[in-house]
């Protein structure tokens, strides 16, 4: 059995980067600070106060109205991962995210698109 390898330069272990929001607190929090919608996605972003917990946050949700139980879990699971390969690089420290999924696009719109719309939301936050 061989070791796990290293991770690639500019890709940081995510399990140590990311920390998941668990409390409705954090998601009425980050809803009343930044926001900014794409085809893809609506991210809500929040700057976190000094003495808040460390590292990057982020938190996923997707209502009835994207659809079914099939389908907001799918849009949740294509959200989670398009935040492992982009919060990472593009995420700031000390920051909570949320990111919402859409109705009928975040389950079926290509994975790279929905990739670059996380990015240009980022840049359009931070920016």
């Amino acid at each position: 059995m061989k070791p796990p390898a290293e991770p690639e330069q500019g890709h940081p272990a995510v399990s140590v980067c990311l920390q998941v929001l668990t409390k409705r607190a954090d998601f009425v929090r980050a809803s009343h600070a930044l926001r900014q919608g794409t085809s893809g996605i609506h991210l809500q972003a929040r700057k976190r106060s000094e003495g808040e917990a460390g590292g990057i946050r982020v938190g996923y949700t997707c209502s009835k109205k994207v659809g079914n139980a099939v389908a907001r879990n799918r849009a949740k699971r294509r959200l989670r991962e398009a935040a492992r390969l982009v919060l990472p690089v593009h995420g700031k420290e000390g920051w909570d995210y949320v990111l919402v999924g859409r109705h009928d696009v975040t389950a079926k719109l290509p994975f790279d698109t929905l990739v670059a719309d996380l990015r240009r939301a980022l840049r359009k936050v931070h920016g």
